[in-house]
């Protein structure tokens, strides 16, 4: 495949703001060629994180301007399987090794066939970023160097043209910020477009880059290369003190007076894209004029080279990992290898998670233990049947809250996990969506038993098959009813708001379970009326109390030394709740009606998280509107 340089031409974005709009990127053109490691500069807020966004496609929708690959107009799902987006923050699977989850990406990414060249491309990208010695490391326990160099290794393994990083050097220190910029540098030297935003970088460091461009207040103030800055900075009047970090110099003059500056250096880069700073000559470095640089030969270097790569990154060569690229569909593997590979990601994950699973167990014995106690041998006490109904309510309440509130706490983190391998097309989303809903099914059934084992002997229910698997049964799906409520608020929402909306939001559910108990439905409301059939809490209570009363249950003991047992006949505590006409198969059918109806809510609003374009232009409006006036 041809290498691919990146173009853009007049580019504009803006943002709502109050009841006006304000502008984040003003007509700034470019052109970042192949065999480049070019960065992108500026102070915060200067937009070159949005205009890294824009280029990597990863923001859509109400961008003006021209995006070009190689001089022609950008075709955005070509340019998809051509560029790979590798964002701040290292999101990677912290219980497998480098080893593995390069394999496991290999497998997402990779064609089925040849697996050699799958090894072989796993071995080059070790190899190539310096993970050689972390192999079987586990990603959790690597360094912030070695673990950008692991963000950096799998994108590498299908060979992208296009490379974007969003400040690739940020929280680490000079030496692995260092090694990071020279794998980047080896990645470009092998054909590579590799662009990436960067924040007040060292002197050494800004050395490296072969190409800048800087932006301040949403304008072009400077393109071309490094060497070239200090003596544009003279021409337009802002000489570099000497011995002072240029990086440094140009974010502070476009911070500190950024309406006299900026303008007068964005003025200065007036003309069209192909212009770059280059001196004539080194004797004549203070000359000064601007020169089109796809007319002109490369400039000399005015400053001292960048340092050389260390014999640990050698360059790697585009056909080290060729050969996947042809007849590349939409994604390389089946769909079939996709769902298998990601299903056992996931189990895998939640296997190695041992401190988690542990903490799970622990708190579903200790709560089944606490349960049991208070319901201790309730169930065959035909004085006590009223508290065993409630110990009926209670299961509904401890099989909704415990599954969903570790959802609320986790799967935020694993949206960002999932939207950065989705954007780079590891898998589709189907794929993804199936395999993680069949990861959970084995860790609800191992938990759910665990509690109901324990309870269901504590508090003395019957002890007969078919009950005892209703009882199991209906305990499941409402947890796995509630996993799913909690997924599709967590889809859309982050953790500190999940936490509360979701917490907040099961207390309908909870009072519509049981209205109408003892007093009948001819009272309530129509809207009540219609609201219950929307609570699979009631549902799942319907269920729990056909598995310990229905079904022709006889009459249970009275104690000695009580005098008056009311509900001693199973019969009489349906009839006075209002679960006479009660029915298994609708309860199983409203828990399970539940579940799909979760489930589809969830999948559709990941899908609108995962977009990065108005695919759901209701949704977005609505959104757009509550920024706006609710700022």
């Amino acid at each position: 495949m041809e290498s691919v340089d990146v173009e853009f031409v007049d580019l504009t974005f803006s943002v709502p703001d109050g009841r006006g709009v304000k502008k984040i990127l003003r007509s700034v053109s470019g052109r970042f060629l192949s065999g480049e490691l070019t960065a992108i500069l500026g102070p915060s807020g200067a937009g070159k994180s949005t205009l890294l966004n824009i280029l990597a496609g990863y923001r859509a929708g109400d961008v003006g301007g021209a995006l070009l690959s190689n001089g022609r107009p950008r075709d955005p799902r070509h340019f998809r399987r051509q560029a790979r987006y590798i964002m701040q923050e290292d999101l990677l699977q912290p219980h497998l090794s480098v080893r593995e989850a390069l394999r496991l990406a290999a497998e997402l990414k990779l064609p089925p066939r040849p697996r050699a060249r799958k090894r072989q491309a796993v071995a080059h990208a070790m190899e190539a970023l310096g993970l050689t010695a972390a192999a079987a490391t586990g990603a959790g326990e690597l360094s912030g160097g070695e673990r950008k160099r692991l963000s950096i290794a799998l994108e590498l393994l299908d060979d992208p043209p296009v490379i974007f990083l969003d400040e690739p050097t940020t929280g680490l220190d000079e030496q692995s910020g260092a090694q990071c910029v020279e794998a980047l540098r080896a990645l470009a030297r092998g054909g590579r477009t590799v662009v990436c935003s960067i924040h007040t970088p060292s002197a050494r460091l800004f050395a490296m880059f072969d190409h800048v461009y800087v932006v301040a207040a949403g304008a072009c103030v400077y393109r071309g290369s490094v060497p070239h800055l200090v003596p544009y900075l003279s021409h337009v009047g802002l000489p570099c003190p000497t011995h002072y970090n240029p990086a440094d110099y140009v974010i502070e003059v476009t911070s500190l007076e950024p309406a006299d500056n900026i303008e007068r250096m964005s003025a200065t880069l007036e003309g069209g894209e192909g212009y770059r700073w280059r001196p004539p000559s080194l004797g004549d470095a203070l000359a000064l004029p601007l020169v089109d640089a796809l007319d002109a030969p490369d400039a000399l270097d005015v400053l001292a080279p960048a340092p050389a790569l260390s014999p640990a990154h050698t360059t790697p060569s585009r056909g080290a990992f060729a050969g996947y690229r042809q007849g590349q569909q939409a994604f390389s593997a089946p769909w079939t290898t996709q769902f298998r590979t990601l299903l056992y990601r996931h189990l895998l994950q939640s296997w190695r998670d041992k401190g988690h699973l542990f903490l799970k167990i622990a708190m579903y014995f200790f709560m089944s233990l606490m349960v049991g106690l208070m319901y201790l041998d309730f169930g065959h006490d035909g004085s006590k049947t009223i508290f065993n109904f409630g110990f009926c309510y209670c299961c509904t309440i401890a099989c909704q809250f415990v599954p969903m509130l570790p959802v609320l706490l986790q799967y935020p983190q694993e949206v960002k996990l999932l939207k950065r391998e989705y954007f780079n097309r590891w898998y589709s989303f189907n794929a993804y969506f199936l395999a993680a809903t069949v990861a959970r099914l084995p860790a609800m059934l191992l938990f759910n038993s665990l509690y109901v084992g324990i309870v269901y002997v504590m508090t003395a229910q019957p002890l007969e098959p078919m009950r005892a698997a209703i009882f199991l049964g209906t305990c499941l799906l409402i947890a796995s009813a509630a996993e799913s409520w909690g997924l599709a608020i967590a889809s859309a929402l982050s953790m500190v708001n999940g936490m509360f909306i979701g917490s907040a939001s099961t207390v309908p559910f909870m009072l519509l379970a049981v209205q109408g108990l003892g007093t009948g439905l001819a009272g309530l409301p129509i809207l009540t009326r219609v609201a219950m059939h929307f609570s699979y809490m009631r549902y799942g209570l319907e269920g729990l109390v056909l598995a310990v009363y229905g079904f022709g249950r006889g009459k249970l003991q009275c104690p000695l030394d009580e005098e008056y047992c009311p509900y001693r006949h199973p019969k009489q505590i349906l009839r006075e709740t209002g679960l006479e006409d009660a029915s298994l198969l609708q309860a199983f059918g409203g828990l399970v009606g539940s579940y799909v109806a979760f489930r589809a809510v969830s999948y559709v609003l990941l899908r609108w998280r995962l977009s990065t374009s108005t695919r759901y232009p209701t949704i977005a409006y609505v959104g757009r509107l509550i920024k706006r006036h609710f700022r």
